[in-house]
């Protein structure tokens, strides 16, 4: 197993998107702040979106005040990803207790507007309304439901 060590002597943990974002956004607020010129930006950007361990994002921020990316706390990404995706199911669930028939209502709303329109002499544009009415239904009948 290979372990990274920075120049402290202290294991370089790996970095992941998340944390090459802070840094982006760190640099961001330093050339708008006036402390970096485009120049400068675009080649500690460059080092960024290469860097692969803590330490070579700390060495792009150390001649620079804060705001620095969070990198004293290691991210677990993983956890984050899990927990989110079972808050997603969760919600999924929620939102799946209703009928089949109700999320086709809006569609077949729809075609039934398309058929009407052609068939009946006596109606006119605003037929075309009818979807439009009845997902307004749907969804008050939907966030009820929720509650």
């Amino acid at each position: 197993m290979i372990t990274f060590v920075s120049e402290h002597g202290t294991p370089d943990v790996r970095i992941g998107d998340a944390e090459r974002q802070a840094a982006l956004e760190a640099l961001g607020a330093h050339m708008s702040g006036g402390r970096l010129n485009a120049d400068e930006y675009g080649e500690r950007a460059v080092r960024v979106t290469a860097a692969k361990t803590r330490a070579e994002l700390t060495q792009l921020f150390t001649d620079l005040p804060q705001p620095h990316p969070g990198l004293d706390q290691p991210q677990d990404t993983a956890s984050q990803t899990i927990t989110s995706g079972r808050a997603r199911r969760r919600a999924r669930r929620r939102t799946s207790t209703q009928p089949p028939i109700i999320g086709g209502l809006v569609p077949l709303s729809a075609i039934l507007a398309v058929v009407l329109f052609f068939s009946v002499d006596e109606l006119n544009w605003t037929i075309f309304l009818l979807p439009a009415v009845v997902a307004v239904i749907v969804g008050m009948l939907s966030s009820r439901a929720n509650q």
